[in-house]
């Protein structure tokens, strides 16, 4: 019995694998991109209750006004804060994680009126998070840890010796690999990487092919019922 589109796929991968970038192909290739990072950072400065909550975990220090009148919220502040107090870290991905799964499921039912195929979710940390729950498939992006630390750094996320504290503080590449449904490896160039988010996306279409359709089930359709309900 097939459901109705979209077909939802998340995709995740340590820091400096190359996650936003298969992303950022897929949605050039048609299909819709929810990025999970940036919907919590703009939470945390719009949503009234987390920027509450943040300011009862961190201290109204975390917190600034800019010359426009804007809310500035200092991230660096708050990643030293969470790597040495892990329970700080846990306490602000509860605060978060819920209002990102509502707004998750708003991109659904909008990926559903307009017939989209695939939605994508781009998360971080999705399995510790367990966002994958609610998910028909999950790629994993990895790559070589010195490639990872080198791109992190040329984005400017920090010196090799932090961003090898943040990759050791995430869950081994090893791990979800063994969790994944697709694994992507990049390790050769961006175009090598184009390429193989290709034949992803190839893959992708035929699975939701086969569990989904425009119309879904009969069922569905009287009860109105939709993916992640």
């Amino acid at each position: 019995m097939k459901r109705t589109y979209p077909f939802l796929v998340g995709v995740t991968g340590g820091l400096g694998s190359g996650k936003s970038m298969v992303c950022h192909f897929l949605s050039e290739m048609g299909c819709a991109l929810f990025e999970s990072d940036q919907v919590a950072k703009e939470l945390q400065l719009h949503d009234q209750e987390v920027v509450e909550g943040i300011r009862r975990l961190f201290g109204e220090a975390v917190y600034s006004i800019d010359a426009a009148g804007q809310l500035l919220l200092n991230r660096k502040t708050i990643a030293q804060i969470v790597f040495s107090e892990p329970e700080k870290l846990e306490a602000l991905n509860r605060l978060i994680h819920p209002k990102v799964f509502v707004e998750f499921r708003k991109a659904v039912r909008d990926a559903e009126k307009k017939g989209t195929k695939i939605l994508v979710k781009e998360a971080a940390i999705l399995f510790e998070s367990g966002g994958n729950e609610v998910l028909d498939a999950v790629v994993v992006v990895v790559a070589d840890q010195q490639e990872r630390i080198d791109r992190a750094v040329q984005k400017g996320m920090g010196r090799p010796e932090e961003i090898m504290r943040r990759i050791a503080a995430q869950w081994p590449q090893e791990k979800l690999i063994s969790m994944a449904d697709y694994v992507l490896y990049n390790k050769g160039t961006l175009g090598d990487l184009k390429k193989e988010t290709k034949e992803l996306y190839s893959a992708l279409l035929a699975a939701a092919a086969s569990v989904c359709s425009i119309f879904g089930s009969e069922e569905q359709l009287i009860s109105g019922q939709h993916c992640c309900d």
